[in-house]
């Protein structure tokens, strides 16, 4: 597999687009529990009619997801960021990074979100929040498309959240996939698009840092003509107790979503249930304890 990544990986990012095209539509086609998760949480967040709508598109752009990552993560950093051939919304950045109390980047499954992390760290150092892969092959591949110069990895346990708020407290950023599923212990069980989702509560209690909120997504243009990176602040201040910060982080990701539907990843399980999901809070409780240490530091 990691020779085929490094073929892939030579090849321009049209070619791997068309290739995508295809695997998108044979994963699918395969594959009927993909098939049944795409289509349930498509017609849940979109109705059936948009979903329809968009199913055909959906399908094609997560192939287009997957073939990217060998050319994301294995080209060099300065090849990989000037694919990002748009940016809207950098403002936020340097009105962050002018505050001095850090960044948030929170990364739905949206467009390339690959890219995202790598872009940023072009600018400024960030640490980003990943759980290491089942697969060794695969660990290797991770560790080394997203080990760049500035782009530091902390992984999804307790030694983990240090690293995040050290950073913060050195004024640095940091970012992760707030719509990812959090191990049991580790989350709450709040909506949505209308149904009860296991959502990870790590970003609503770095929030208490003080450290300014930035959505972000990497837009796949067509053609393989690259990326347009979007940045945008919360609709809405988040604030509140941790149910309800977890609760409108998941809401700001719907109205990204709703922005490119397309462009979701529609076939990843997020309402899946993990046993003991409401049990162990261990994990929980020690990241609590970090984090509230952390803001009073």
């Amino acid at each position: 597999m990691i020779t085929l990544f490094r073929f892939l990986s030579r090849l321009p990012l049209a070619w791997l687009h068309s290739l995508g095209f295809v695997v998108g539509w044979l994963t699918w086609l395969l594959s009927p529990t993909y098939r049944r998760h795409m289509h349930e949480n498509m017609v849940l967040a979109l109705g059936a009619a948009e979903a329809g709508r968009l199913r055909s598109a959906a399908i094609a752009e997560a192939g287009k997801g997957m073939l990217e990552l060998p050319r994301v993560w294995l080209r060099p950093l300065a090849e990989t960021s000037s694919r990002v051939v748009e940016v809207s919304g950098w403002e936020l950045v340097e009105a962050a990074s002018r505050r001095g109390k850090g960044i948030l980047y929170l990364t739905p499954h949206l467009g390339c979100f690959e890219v995202t992390a790598q872009y940023l760290s072009t600018h400024a150092p960030i640490t980003v929040l990943y759980r290491p892969p089942k697969q060794a092959w695969l660990q290797t591949m991770i560790e080394a498309g997203r080990a760049r110069a500035q782009l530091h990895l902390a992984a999804a346990d307790l030694s983990g959240v240090r690293g995040l708020l050290k950073a913060l407290k050195r004024g640095e950023a940091v970012g992760m996939l707030p719509d990812q599923a959090p191990r049991a212990g580790e989350g709450r069980w709040l909506d949505f698009f209308g149904r009860p989702a296991y959502t990870m509560t790590l970003a609503a209690r770095l929030v208490e840092t003080g450290a300014s909120v930035i959505m972000v997504w990497a837009e796949r243009l067509p053609a393989g003509a690259g990326y347009h990176f979007h940045l945008q602040a919360p609709t809405q201040p988040i604030r509140g107790s941790i149910e309800e910060r977890a609760l409108q982080i998941n809401q700001q990701i719907e109205v990204l979503v709703r922005q490119c539907p397309q462009q979701y990843l529609w076939g990843y399980n997020r309402y899946k249930r993990r046993r003991s999901s409401a049990a162990a809070p261990l994990a929980e409780a020690g990241a609590q304890r970090d984090v509230q240490q952390g803001a009073e530091q």
